[in-house]
């Protein structure tokens, strides 16, 4: 059982809509995803890979096909029973950060495990844990407003990390962050990658972004058009920025 595919996708479909107006988003996606690796979702606008990434997450159901999720049939599960298989194995991180205006970091991180009705003793403890991976000891008390958009996104993914997933699923997380702050954030999600065998699972456009990842998965049309490892991984740490390159 241990050499099944974390995820698989068999002949998986999603039809939105009904009768002359419905449109078939995804055609019949295969796509296995083993434990641990780190995947980049890539494809132009309109090619199903955002409908992909709200089935894998749990999020939309598919219209045919299977979904198996360690070995799991997820596209028999009622919506209740996805919003579990949800809150126990997944988090997720999107281009914009979601966090609560006026609640500080460490509540806008313990509200996961508020859903799930751990103790006040155990969110603020998992919560201070989880900040501290994404290197924000000692911003637990600051909100979103006193934070740069860099760690408003660190604040999401120790939200999303809180509840120590086996998958994290990312819509665009670094749409809305400059250059540097970009490749700090995907210095973040490598490490949790590779020092926390979180599964990682990326939409992105920016193809330096997905340089981060082990495999880049290309949708076209609402199928797998390309399938691949990267050869030339980024590795955390490898970006410098222009002005630091002139002075050595």
């Amino acid at each position: 059982m241990s050499d099944l595919p974390l995820i698989s996708l068999r002949g998986v479909t999603k039809r939105y809509g009904e009768g002359a107006t419905s449109f078939l988003a995804l055609k019949g996606v295969d796509l296995d995803i083993q434990r641990g690796e780190f995947v980049a979702i890539m494809g132009p606008s309109g090619s199903g890979k955002s409908t992909a990434m709200n089935t894998l997450g749990c999020l939309d159901r598919p219209t045919g096909g299977q979904y198996l999720f360690k070995g799991a049939h997820v596209e028999s599960l009622t919506r209740d029973e996805r919003a579990r298989l949800r809150r126990r194995f997944f988090g997720f991180v999107f281009q914009g950060f979601n966090l609560l205006a006026r609640t500080s970091a460490q509540e806008n991180v313990e509200l996961p495990l508020l859903y799930r009705g751990e103790s006040a003793s155990a969110r603020r403890a998992a919560a201070a844990k989880a900040l501290e991976a994404v290197g924000l000891k000692g911003w637990e008390h600051h909100t979103p407003a006193e934070l740069s958009g860099g760690q408003q996104q660190r604040v999401a993914i120790a939200r999303a990390i809180v509840t120590e997933p086996a998958v994290l699923l990312a819509d665009e997380p670094t749409g809305n962050l400059d250059t540097q702050r970009s490749h700090e954030i995907m210095d973040l999600i490598s490490r949790l990658n590779s020092e926390q065998g979180i599964t990682v699972l990326m939409v992105t456009h920016e193809p330096d972004m997905a340089a981060y990842a082990q495999r880049m998965v290309r949708f076209v049309d609402g199928l797998v058009s390309t399938d691949k490892r990267n050869q030339q991984r980024a590795l955390p740490g490898s970006y410098k920025p222009a002005a630091a390159l002139e002075t050595r």
